[in-house]
């Protein structure tokens, strides 16, 4: 009996310098990070006082390995050593191939260029205060401001308005099933713009829009939403165009913008 042998997929890690930037760029951070491949290793690196506060809940949720570093000395930053030394690790054992830093901090211009020159690809995102000397250290960056966490929630809804069914009595509504609401997350229209931008013509498969999407959340579900599948989903985006092609494959794209009046 022969086994087939998936292919290779690129492994990824994301590590983030909790005490330089906001817990609600997590889901943002993850995903980019998920344009590069599977993220295999996700840490969180702060002292006590961050990870037994504002960071805790948003590790938890995301399934991060909380890293805590304890200060013995004051102004002296254990969890930036910490984080380098976890990432060159990572680096030399084959873990990790794509490294996805979470920071603002300068100080990891060092490490970025360090793990880029033994061979490893470097994502960094950060928020808008980022030093270029960062930004430049690293194959990609990715900005990051605190409007985008409403749009990258999973819960966001496209801006599309939908009509209001009427009121029903409450004995009526008990008697009879109700029915799953159709739900349209805004994160669906935005990885389709991040993958159709890397494509000649504008189009990215279902198939790998399903494989990003299952990367960077992997309790993603079409159903979660009220839909029999992805291209039934896709369907209902006013801002999102499928396409049927010859092959019998689905592809998706950004809707056109109206002509102007």
């Amino acid at each position: 009996m022969t086994v087939a042998l998936a292919s290779h997929e690129v492994t990824v890690a994301v590590m983030i310098d909790c005490d330089n930037v906001a817990p609600a760029i997590i889901d943002f951070a993850l995903l980019m990070a998920a344009q590069a491949g599977r993220v295999i290793l996700r840490r969180g690196y702060g002292n006590k006082a961050t990870l037994s506060n504002s960071w805790e809940q948003a590790l938890v949720r995301q399934a991060f390995t909380p890293c805590l570093q304890y200060q013995y000395a004051s102004k002296k930053n254990t969890a930036d050593i910490a984080l380098a030394l976890d990432a060159q690790e990572a680096l030399f054992d084959k873990r990790a191939e794509v490294f996805c830093l979470v920071t603002s901090d300068s100080d990891f211009a060092y490490l970025s260029r360090r793990l880029r020159e033994r061979g490893a690809t470097v994502f960094i995102v950060g928020e808008a205060k980022t030093p270029d000397a960062l930004r430049n250290s690293c194959d990609r960056f990715f900005e990051w401001s605190p409007e985008q966490a409403t749009a990258e929630a999973p819960d966001a809804e496209t801006p599309e308005a939908k009509p209001r069914a009427p009121a029903q009595p409450k004995h009526a509504a008990a008697s009879t099933p109700s029915a799953k609401i159709k739900r349209r997350p805004r994160f669906v229209v935005e990885a389709v713009s991040l993958l159709a931008a890397g494509t000649p013509d504008g189009r990215v498969s279902v198939s790998a829009l399903s494989q990003y999407l299952k990367r960077a959340d992997s309790a993603f579900s079409p159903s979660a939403y009220g839909h029999s599948g992805l291209v039934d989903m896709l369907k209902t985006y006013d801002l999102l165009t499928p396409h049927l092609e010859e092959g019998g494959h689905w592809t998706v794209s950004l809707a056109p913008e109206p002509d102007a009046p």
